[in-house]
């Protein structure tokens, strides 16, 4: 773990030391692009700590959880509405479905939306221009069956074992240039059994991936 968090520490550390020594030595001048460039790899590092924190408190057992009736068509809706303006840009169908008769879902709220958001974040991350997301929930065999599906390019079945590993990168330098901290899947597991669920995927290279996740219905 300390080699991986040392790995991922090093890119963005190294971009804004390098611009920083730059502007120091007056080779370049501070500009409102270059402020926010180095911004943006400030709030990569913020994010990768803030993940790192999550996933650690997680697999140590010690996550806090707030677990209440959630009305989940309120809940997706907020979570699929937050990714809108994301999808539009990239020219991307975003669609959620859901069973008219879902029950409500004791559960804690946030860690659903937080399990939806790192789906949703990769799975338009991966789509190219013209493709489609889904989300759909249903019930099945007391439980709740959350669905994030997508047309993108898939994933060999060699790495499907790996995905849920922290810092498991399918293309190391597009993930990392969109942002992402290579830990969103690994929380996501870790969440989802913290609710006494599963999680896995199922893929094909070419036709996409879908990414379900049940949660126990309880009263």
């Amino acid at each position: 773990l300390l080699a991986d968090v040392s790995h991922e520490l090093r890119t963005p550390l190294s971009i804004l030391g390098g611009k920083l020594e730059a502007m120091l030595d007056d080779v370049i001048q501070p500009t409102p692009d270059l402020v926010a460039s180095m911004h943006d790899e400030v709030l990569l590092l913020s994010r990768l700590v803030q993940d790192l924190q999550t996933l650690s408190v997680a697999e140590a057992g010690r996550l806090e959880m707030h677990f209440s009736q959630t009305d989940l068509t309120e809940l997706s809706s907020r979570v699929v509405s937050s990714f809108k303006n994301m999808a539009d840009s990239r020219n991307i169908l975003l669609q959620l479905q859901i069973d008219k008769d879902i029950p409500t879902l004791f559960a804690d709220p946030d860690r659903i939306s937080q399990i939806l958001r790192n789906l949703l974040s990769n799975a338009i991350r991966y789509v190219t221009s013209g493709g489609k997301v889904v989300v759909k929930i249903s019930s099945s065999d007391g439980n709740v069956v959350f669905e994030v599906s997508d047309n993108g390019p898939g994933i060999p079945n060699d790495e499907i074992p790996n995905i849920f590993e922290r810092f498991y990168r399918l293309e190391h330098s597009r993930s990392r240039a969109t942002g992402g901290s290579g830990l969103g899947l690994a929380i996501a597991k870790q969440l989802v059994e913290a609710h006494k669920g599963k999680i896995w995927v199922e893929s094909e290279v070419g036709k996409g991936s879908r990414f379900c996740f049940t949660i126990p219905i309880k009263s």
